[in-house]
């Protein structure tokens, strides 16, 4: 089996941007093994491709090739990397898409001064990367594809890249050696007062269940003993399965968050949900 490359991206599978930096890759190494990992995110969704991707990259073998194309600043001047940790390789826009990566890479915490604003409605600040992680900005032409089309970095630059960081090209090759990254500072829940916790809706499945920034570790020990509050519905204790209990139901899921579900339905359609609505946590006792 050639190397694994990934691909996530918001592209749908109704047009052929897929399919085509699909072809790319295979032109560059036909023994690769691509998997995609989610095409579906939100347009433009820096923080939903970044959270999908946190989901998934840690179960792929090491070396593997993460190609992520989630890029409303394409064709302007926000940068193109690839960042090599001590696992694997990702290859992406500058743009905070790799934020939960580098997380654990970082030489000093984020920064105060937020960077000047760039397309995808998230707020970056520049992150320094540690010794153990290596990035390089992709500046060497004589790999891209040509012409390059200011509109489709993905097929042009990043996919090409890809291909022949799966054949073994060591980052290095492709450009500039830098320091830092883009990134945001990564959601996490409030806690208010009385114990409650408020958090956010981070990603909606195809299921229409609503994934949190609410990590199990956040909830209190006795998970019985709590409501979950979302769109003005309350949702008593946790429950362990999909199956269990009727309608409206709260369980923490396979990544370890909190997740809104509806049995036999869709959370999202009942509720009306959008990505950052607000998820509340309450101890029964503070009700």
């Amino acid at each position: 089996m050639g190397t694994i490359v990934t691909l996530t991206t918001d592209f749908g599978l109704t047009e052929a941007y897929v399919g085509t930096m699909k072809g790319v890759l295979l032109g560059v190494n036909p023994d690769a093994t691509l998997v995609d990992v989610c095409h579906n995110v939100k347009a433009h969704s820096i923080t939903q491709a970044a959270f999908v991707l946190k989901t998934a990259y840690p179960y792929f073998p090491k070396k593997s090739v993460h190609l992520v194309v989630v890029d409303p600043g394409v064709g302007t001047e926000r940068r193109a990397i690839i960042l090599k940790t001590p696992e694997q390789i990702f290859v992406a826009p500058d743009n905070g898409v790799l934020s939960y990566v580098i997380a654990k890479y970082l030489a000093k915490p984020l920064g105060d001064e937020p960077l000047p604003q760039q397309p995808g409605a998230v707020r970056l600040f520049k992150a320094e990367l540690s010794r153990e992680a290596e990035a390089v900005a992709i500046t060497n032409t004589r790999f891209f594809h040509s012409p390059v089309s200011p509109t489709f970095h993905g097929r042009d630059i990043m996919a090409p890249v890809a291909g022949l960081l799966s054949l073994g090209l060591p980052p290095i090759q492709f450009g500039q050696p830098i320091s830092s990254l883009c990134a945001f500072s990564l959601p996490e829940p409030d806690r208010i007062s009385g114990g409650a916790l408020v958090g956010h809706v981070m990603h909606v499945d195809s299921f229409g269940n609503l994934i949190t920034d609410i990590h199990e570790e956040d909830l209190p020990d006795d998970n019985g003993g709590l409501t979950v509050e979302v769109a003005g519905r309350n949702i008593d204790g946790l429950v362990n399965t999909y199956a269990e209990g009727r309608g409206l139901l709260a369980l923490v899921n396979s990544s370890g968050h909190l997740e809104v579900a509806m049995r036999d339905g869709s959370a999202c359609s009942i509720l009306d949900t959008r990505l950052g609505d607000e998820v509340v946590v309450k101890p029964i006792r503070s009700k």
